[in-house]
C-alpha cells in the first residue's frame, strides 16, 4: 500500500509545503495545482478498479477479455492506459504490488522480471503491449 500511495502522497506534501512557505501566493497554488495533478497521475485512482490475479485469470477464462498487469507510478502503463481511453476498462486490471499472484504471473512470464504493462489474452503473455492490439483483444 505504501509503495502504491507514498510518491502521490510525497508530492501533494512538497505542494502543501509551497503553499505554505509562499504565504498563499498564485505561484505557490500553481505549484500545488502541479503537483496534485502530478499526484493523480502516480496514484492508482486513474487505472480501472484493480482485480486479483485469481479473480482476473477465472473472469478472462469465461469471457475472453484480457489481463493487464500493472504497477502504480509506471510510466509504460500510464502510456497504455490512457492511449486505450474507454476500452480500458473492459480489460481486467492487475496491480503487482497488491497482488503477490499477480506479482509472481508476471516474472513466470517475462523470466524473473516484473515488467510491467503485460498482458495476458488467451493464454497468450504479451509484454509491453501495443495499444493497438489491446484494442483488438478487447474488441474480439
Amino acid at each position: 500500500m505504501l509503495r502504491s500511495w507514498g510518491p502521490p502522497v510525497l508530492l501533494l506534501a512538497c505542494g502543501v509545503l509551497v503553499v505554505v512557505r509562499d504565504r498563499p501566493s498564485w505561484v505557490g497554488v500553481g505549484w500545488l495545482v502541479l503537483l496534485a495533478a502530478l499526484a493523480v497521475l502516480l496514484s492508482p485512482l486513474v487505472f480501472p478498479r484493480s482485480v486479483t490475479a485469481d479473480e482476473a485469470q477465472r473472469r478472462s477464462a469465461a469471457d475472453g477479455r484480457p489481463v493487464i498487469y500493472w504497477r502504480p507510478g509506471c510510466r509504460y502503463c500510464l502510456r497504455l492506459r490512457f492511449r486505450l481511453d474507454r476500452a480500458a476498462r473492459r480489460a481486467y486490471w492487475v496491480d503487482i504490488w497488491r497482488d503477490p499472484a499477480g506479482a509472481a504471473a508476471v516474472r513466470a512470464v517475462t523470466g524473473g522480471d516484473e515488467t510491467v504493462p503485460t498482458m495476458v489474452a488467451d493464454g497468450e503473455p504479451v509484454v509491453n503491449p501495443d495499444p493497438d492490439l489491446v484494442r483488438r483483444r478487447l474488441a474480439a
